[in-house]
């Protein structure tokens, strides 16, 4: 297909895309090398295999749409766990991120469908939980790194709780509660401003697919909603899951004792 939407105008504007991202980094003096043409390179590879077998998974419901949901959800565990394994090392990070994420979604496609906001059918089952699953990855990921952070920055602060007697996780409490906080300030202020700054991909995608505004509009407000008791889930389950470390998290190499001294 070479017309508009066809496969040739749309390798071309992915073509074009990534030299613009290529001559703005190199202007600014950012090296990247290869990394944005890779990344790009590899999602389309994954979303082509994803589109293949969520073919044949939307007419086998709904032991199909739990393993595709399984898969994502291992995905977001592991690339999350790493992210934050500096807390307590990966295998407690992945642990943590495993609960919240599961705890979130589950809390969410129950209400959903037994609700009646969406149908109880594959394809919907599948579109909103990686929405979800994906949302709940990037609030496991922020809350776990604004915990690290806050754990990091106000040492001397845990270490006097401590010596007055506090547990670990009082120690940390408020550390973690502004985690939280930081955490959720994304898909607050994506749902404060949808319509105003952006039209979200739900919204966008519903219309796509024929939907009217209206149906696409509710669809968001679904999924926006959805986002935020999700994120609201994980970022709590993470924080309280890892909120109470044994031993202090390592500084970043550049605050470490010897590169203080190397500087001085």
């Amino acid at each position: 297909m070479s017309g508009p939407g066809g496969l040739l105008p749309t390798l071309l504007g992915v073509l074009a895309l990534l030299l613009v991202s290529a001559g703005v980094l190199r202007v600014a003096g950012v090296r990247l090398g290869a990394g944005p043409a890779l990344a790009v390179a590899r999602g389309a590879a994954q979303l082509a295999a994803v589109g293949a077998v969520l073919g044949g998974v939307l007419d086998h419901a709904p032991l199909a749409a739990a393993a595709v949901l399984a898969v994502m959800l291992a995905t977001a565990v592991w690339t999350a766990g790493h992210r934050i394994a500096g807390i307590a090392g990966v295998r407690a990070a992945s642990r943590a991120v495993a609960c919240a994420c599961a705890a979130g979604a589950t809390v969410v496609l129950l209400v959903v469908f037994l609700v009646g906001m969406l149908p109880f059918e594959a394809r919907y089952v599948i579109a909103l939980g990686g929405i979800v699953l994906g949302g709940s990855m990037t609030a496991a990921t922020l809350a776990g790194r604004h915990l690290l952070a806050g754990l990091r920055s106000r040492a001397d602060e845990v270490e006097a709780w401590l010596s007055l007697g506090a547990t670990p996780r009082r120690a940390v409490v408020d550390i973690a509660r502004g985690a939280v906080r930081e955490s959720l300030v994304p898909v607050l202020d994506q749902t404060r401003t949808t319509g105003l700054v952006t039209l979200p991909g739900a919204f966008v995608g519903a219309l796509l697919a024929g939907a009217s505004p209206l149906e696409a509009a509710r669809f968001q407000l679904v999924v926006l909603t959805s986002l935020i008791a999700a994120g609201s889930v994980v970022t709590v389950v993470v924080t309280t899951m890892l909120g109470a470390p044994r031993t202090h998290p390592r500084p970043e190499p550049a605050q470490a004792p010897a590169a203080r001294r190397r500087t001085a």
